[in-house]
């Protein structure tokens, strides 16, 4: 068995194609779709995070209302870019959105993809200390915001609050207890996914890894999945770690399929710089009929190293297309993997 969710970049546009034409159309049909998406079986709603963009940015709202609005779906973000983040504050956001859900919250986190802006997290008030960089930035913020979970008082109480304080030092509030193990790290590099695993947090791998070896794109990823599987046993963590890994997989059933996505068959792995000096290797999409579809993925190494699979959605075709293609990964897919 395999857990399987969906990953969701959130665009919208004036596009005539568009189902998301605005923000407002977006966060509302990102509701829906994970609400059917519990109905028809899926494990999870991820959510991507990009600033400056027509893209979901500020997560916590949205998880909030799917977890009111659902029972069972876990739901996350893959992933919150920590350079633009209070740690602090967004251990309350979590803690919130967590407790609303009954304990459901799946959070990747990261030091964030190239941006829309040069340097956008300054404009949210953030420089790297003396010595850093922005990645050691973000990774010194998600390092706060670890601890701060914990729910350990840290703060010294006023002597005349307000209202009564519990004795000792106070915590963040509201804490969701548990919240701690459900943090994600959302790692580019072997390095990366090592920081993470000596840091206790799961570990997401998306369609894109720094290209290390020159191997194809589903092999380097599985060798950094048991780099990390590795580094987990070594730090001696009490619990099993979870490994996510995300794909664009279409399943051809008809001939709405065949049009959107037919020639997506046709891919490969592609390498580029996605920074300076950054030669990155970008995963391969899937697209074909179910039987082909089941002996290709049978074959990608990293999707069986993970525990869940996160497929991404082409969310501006709308809810109703989104359902019907989630469906029939379900129906005629899974099943023939063992995943269902």
């Amino acid at each position: 068995m395999k857990k399987i969710g969906f990953l969701s970049f959130g665009h919208w546009g004036k596009h005539p194609s568009y189902q998301t034409r605005s923000a407002g159309d977006t966060l509302l049909q990102a509701i829906d779709l994970a609400v059917a998406a519990e109905e028809i079986g899926m494990d999870g709603a991820y959510f991507r995070v990009h600033h400056y963009a027509a893209q979901l940015a500020s997560p916590f709202p949205l998880l909030s209302a799917i977890g009111a609005k659902t029972n069972k779906i876990e739901i996350g973000t893959g992933v919150i870019d920590m350079r633009y983040e209070n740690p602090l504050y967004m251990v309350e956001d979590a803690g919130a959105a967590d407790l609303i859900s009954g304990g459901r919250l799946q959070l990747g986190i990261s030091r964030g993809s190239p941006e829309q802006v040069v340097d956008g997290w300054r404009y949210f008030g953030y420089e790297p200390e003396e010595g850093e960089d922005d990645a050691a930035m973000a990774r010194r913020k998600a390092l706060t915001f670890l601890d701060k979970l914990k729910g350990e008082g840290f703060a010294p109480p006023n002597p005349n609050p307000m209202f009564p304080n519990p004795p000792g030092l106070l915590r963040l509030e509201p804490h969701s207890e548990g919240l701690r193990d459900r943090i994600w790290w959302g790692a580019a590099s072997d390095a990366t996914s090592v920081w993470a695993a000596e840091h206790g947090m799961n570990l997401q791998s998306s369609t894109l890894k720094y290209d290390e070896s020159g191997k194809p794109f589903h092999v380097q990823q599985a060798e950094q999945i048991r780099v990390y599987k590795a580094a987990w046993k070594k730090a001696g963590h009490k619990r099993e770690p979870r490994v996510s890994v995300s794909r664009s997989i279409f399943t051809l059933v008809n001939d709405q399929d065949r049009f959107y996505f037919g020639r997506e068959s046709e891919r490969q792995d592609q390498v580029g710089f996605i920074e300076n000096n950054k030669r990155a290797i970008f995963g391969r999409s899937y697209a074909a009929e179910p039987g082909t579809l089941i002996g290709e993925l049978a074959k990608d190494e990293a999707i069986q190293e993970a525990d869940t699979l996160l497929l991404t959605v082409p969310n501006t075709l709308g809810v109703d297309y989104n359902v019907h293609m989630l469906s029939a990964f379900l129906e005629h897919v899974a099943p023939g993997l063992g995943w269902r």
